[in-house]
């Protein structure tokens, strides 16, 4: 039996759920030696900065139990080469692609989206709110809802009304509902979770941090059950909004969980970096389980684990009127 797979981004259509995470694809031309980037749903971009970033010292990544701590510093070329080289490369083979930018004030990132607005080959934008806002100390946007709030609001002002705006939320909040719930009051079309919690490992020979930079972000199979919580509640709260949910998907039955907690798209990761076929081995294997389990369409699973059992289920064309 044949699974219906589209999912809807807002109002984009997505040929399946499965894209990339920001940061782990770089900007597609390595991955697109191992399969063809039309099929998987979309390829979410490295975060593109204003002007060109070198990223933090070295070594900015290590292995622990279950995951990977990375510091890379969204290292770069910046915006003008992006737009003049990497992402006409994608608009050419029409990959679907979610640029994700960073910036270090409201300003930066509205002149990112200026900059992208009129750019072919955009087909969603996803806010990196995990950004040290200089203007407020270095305190990171994301852990603070207002200010999380101004940077979308300021990025969905500039960018065209038919690229969504996604805002890609930390799970070190106290509340990670009120922050989702400011995203969308501020223009938000879907959101995105979760970035890499933050952690910290010693190197015991050395004695040392094992990150130059002492502390990095938290990625795979550890943080999963985090990831679960966050869309869990996130969809619970805001049933409506479009969600791409991430952390530790290594398998189809992964991704399966996330999305039966809420997530109508599911990102991979770390996964990519010991198996760069991951995004279309998970795809298959969630088509393969939503066929056994007796789904015709994709759509039908989302958020199903907060329903009642025997409640009716929702269809492909209700995550595309939901999120109008």
């Amino acid at each position: 039996m044949s699974v219906d797979m589209r999912t809807y981004l807002g109002h984009v259509e997505l040929v399946n759920p499965i894209i990339t995470a920001a940061g782990c694809a770089a900007s597609g031309s390595e991955l697109a030696q191992f399969f063809d980037l039309g099929r998987i749903g979309a390829l979410t971009t490295r975060s593109i900065t204003m002007a060109p970033r070198a990223g933090r010292p070295t070594p900015r990544m290590a292995e622990t139990p279950s995951g990977m701590l990375n510091a890379i510093g969204l290292q770069g070329p910046g915006v003008d080469a992006f737009l003049e080289r990497e992402l006409p490369w994608l608009a050419q083979r029409n990959v679907r692609t979610v640029v994700s930018i960073g910036g270090g004030t409201v300003a930066e990132y509205t002149a990112l989206a200026r900059r992208l607005t009129d750019a072919p080959g955009v087909s969603a934008v996803e806010v990196n709110l995990s950004c040290p806002n200089i203007e407020d100390r270095g305190r990171v946007f994301a852990r603070d809802g207002a200010a999380s709030a101004e940077v979308v609001a300021s990025v969905r002002s500039v960018m065209r009304y038919d690229v969504p705006v996604v805002a890609k939320l930390s799970p070190d909040v106290m509340d990670v509902v009120s922050v989702a719930r400011a995203c969308v009051d501020g223009g938000a079309d879907a959101l995105s979770m979760i970035n890499n919690p933050l952690g910290m490992s010693i190197d015991t020979e050395a004695m040392r941090p094992s990150l130059a930079a002492v502390t990095g972000g938290l990625s795979g199979p550890a943080i999963r059950p985090l990831a679960v919580r966050c869309v869990w509640q996130v969809h619970a709260a805001l049933p409506s909004v479009p969600i791409i949910g991430m952390g530790g998907v290594l398998t189809g039955r992964d991704a399966f969980e996330l999305i039966l907690a809420g997530a109508c798209v599911v990102a991979v990761g770390t996964a990519l970096f010991h198996d760069p076929y991951a995004c279309l081995r998970i795809l298959r294997e969630l088509e393969e389980l939503l066929a056994a389990r007796g789904f015709h369409r994709l759509a039908d699973a989302v958020g199903l684990a907060h329903r009642p059992p025997g409640a009716p289920t929702r269809h492909r064309t209700d995550l595309e009127e939901s999120s109008l």
